[in-house]
């Protein structure tokens, strides 16, 4: 396909409560927008890059320069035959993943437009209906969290992840534990532990949990290892997984029992789809997270999401969860059973609104 034109659109979104994790609460949150046009067709692509340096070092600021100064030139005017090609035009960008893996969606959604083809089919997934949970962050009390858990299990889920730091951690893990006996429940620490004070969370292990999601730091393989020996529940990988390679030392160094699998910190879907395969071949569950998507990125997680190993309910979420308004004409909706139905559709199956993507722009640029 030859790329004859890539627009990056800057969009700030407000979201409908404000989110808090170890790294600090955010009430908006930026994204970037990849649109590629090739040949007739328009791809769309995220990159979900934040302002701020919490969960990587890539910002919504980087990730501009990145698409803009390094990846675009070598893409425009050329003809990229599939993602493959895509990551081989661009490995000698060192890092900058998330930036990567926006162009990489765009770039999916047009080979599937023009196979007919959705995403789900052209990844081989298996499933129509991806089961899905919820994550909650911090709040200002255990209480104010089970009440906010309740909202969310009387909405239809049935899995939730709650955010814990130092100080935050048994204490509203307990409370939410004994108001639901039997609910799907997971923590996620987001790095914010050493291998020291995470001996503090070894209580866990009485709650029943799916998982204790990353609570070392955040490139950290080799003592997530050795914690893992103290606990029987399953570490969970995020942070550190920033490519197929760091799965496979992460699986042979049993640093972890399942691993979270993010395309966008990954580099692309092609990436996160050979982890998947990775964790398949050594029995090791996977599941999705989130990055607060549009429906443009949770589009392309549901996708993935379809395939066999992702045996675990993921981090995706309806479209009301985090935004009032989104900038698809599709809007993703809890099904009964806490699963949401994966795009059928050409691509990434979902119709782009420009009066919506402008509404949010904060700036825009066409190479």
């Amino acid at each position: 396909m030859k790329i004859e034109k890539i627009t990056l659109h800057h969009l700030r979104m407000p979201l409908v409560a404000h989110f808090e994790t170890s790294f600090g609460r955010i009430f908006e949150r930026d994204c970037i927008l990849v649109e590629i046009q090739s040949e007739g067709l328009t791809g769309w692509g995220e990159c979900v890059a934040d302002r701020d340096p919490g969960y990587s070092y890539e910002t919504s600021g980087t990730a501009w320069h990145i698409l803009m100064d390094f990846i675009a030139p070598l893409l425009l005017k050329q003809n990229v035959a599939d993602a493959a090609d895509f990551q081989r035009r661009v490995a000698a960008i060192r890092g900058h993943h998330l930036a990567k893996a926006g162009v990489e969606m765009a770039l999916w959604d047009i080979l599937g437009q023009r196979q007919g083809q959705s995403l789900r089919q052209l990844f081989g997934g298996e499933k129509t209906r991806v089961e899905v949970g919820v994550s909650v962050g911090l709040q200002d009390s255990p209480i104010i969290l089970v009440n906010a858990v309740e909202k969310y299990l009387a909405q239809g889920y049935g899995r939730v992840k709650i955010k814990i730091k130092p100080g935050r951690d048994l204490t509203d893990t307990a409370a939410v534990r004994r108001a639901f006996p039997t609910l799907k429940l997971q923590v996620d620490a987001n790095s914010a532990f050493t291998l020291e004070t995470a001996k503090t969370l070894l209580p866990l292990d009485e709650f029943n949990l799916l998982l204790i999601e990353q609570p070392l730091f955040e490139d950290d393989i080799w003592d997530h290892a050795r914690l893992q020996k103290l606990f029987k529940t399953p570490i969970c990988l995020d942070e550190s997984i920033i490519s197929p390679r760091h799965a496979r030392y992460a699986l042979e160094m049993r640093a972890c029992g399942i691993i979270n699998v993010k395309p966008a910190r990954c580099g692309g879907l092609s990436q996160g789809l050979e982890i998947h395969d990775l964790c398949q071949q050594a029995k090791i569950p996977v599941w999705c997270g989130g990055m607060l998507e549009t429906n443009i990125g949770r589009a392309s997680n549901l996708a993935l999401a379809s395939l066999a190993n992702f045996s675990l309910p993921g981090d995706i979420s309806a479209s009301a969860r985090y935004y009032l308004e989104d900038v698809t004409e599709e809007t993703f909706t809890l099904n009964a059973d806490s699963t949401i139905t994966v795009p059928s559709k050409p691509g990434l199956g979902i119709t782009v609104l420009p009066a919506q993507v402008e509404k949010f722009e904060m700036s825009k640029v066409i190479l």
